[in-house]
């Protein structure tokens, strides 16, 4: 039987009746969700449960986003990091309640089509991950306590998604943006395999970033705008049991 929590983030209908029949109106929780009153978006149409999907095909134009990029946010005297963690709506709030992170963004990265759509992105077929891009102060916050933030809100030792979302597209990874971020970023997960934290070793990636692409406007924020959905989400998807069976604590 293929309904299984992965599909979670598109509720399916029987989940909703069965399930949260009073929250039907508000939270089905998913991305599809928040996209329902979008217009479609451009790429090509993807069937949910299809055996196989069409692979990309062409050049997207860029998405009409708001968000701070890398290169305005560099002229500012900020710095800019990229993380990897499963579910982008669940990496923004960790990052967001930091004092000296300036923005968070989600969006994909990793992948070989250019500005990917989110129809794309998780059909597996880009090669992207989602994830989120935090441009911060390093004279308040360095990019050290952005790691630490980063290993206490994913699972990794799941080298196949990350909790109920499953696929390449959901896993996690670190995309440094200079050395001294390869260096740290390496470190800090040699740190915790060898302290012998986890149960099992680190699966996580450390990758230079290639493309930051940022994701449509209304993943913007998804936890602040839909917090019923966002919260139903988070807790069916069984994020939170997870993080504390694994850092127990150590969680932000």
């Amino acid at each position: 039987m293929r309904v299984t929590l992965i599909y979670l983030r598109r509720m399916p209908v029987v989940l909703c009746l069965l399930v949260i029949l009073p929250l039907s109106l508000f939270a089905r929780g998913s991305s599809d969700s928040a996209q329902a009153d979008q217009p479609a978006p451009a790429g090509n149409a993807i069937e949910e449960g299809a055996e196989s999907v069409q692979q990309p095909s062409g050049i997207n134009p860029p998405l009409d986003v708001e968000y701070l990029d890398e290169v305005t946010a560099l002229r500012q005297g900020y710095a800019v990091a990229t993380f990897a963690g499963g579910c982008f709506w669940c990496m923004e709030g960790p990052y967001d309640v930091l004092e000296g992170v300036i923005s968070t963004t989600p969006g994909y990265s990793g992948g070989h089509v250019i500005n990917p759509r989110y129809e794309e992105v998780v059909s597996g077929t880009t090669g992207h991950t989602e994830v989120v891009q935090v441009v911060f102060d390093p004279q308040v916050i360095s990019y050290e306590q952005l790691l630490e933030v980063f290993w206490v809100n994913i699972d990794p030792l799941d080298a196949g998604g990350q909790f109920c979302d499953r696929g390449s597209q959901y896993r996690s990874e670190i995309f440094y943006h200079d050395e001294h971020q390869r260096t740290a970023a390496l470190a800090s997960r040699q740190m915790i395999d060898e302290a012998g934290i986890l149960p099992a070793p680190i699966v996580t990636e450390v990758t230079a970033l290639d493309v930051f692409y940022p994701a449509e406007q209304y993943h913007h924020d998804y936890y602040r705008r839909n917090p019923i959905r966002y919260r139903f989400y988070r807790t069916a998807c069984g994020r939170d049991a997870r993080l504390a069976q694994l850092w127990g604590e150590r969680v932000r």
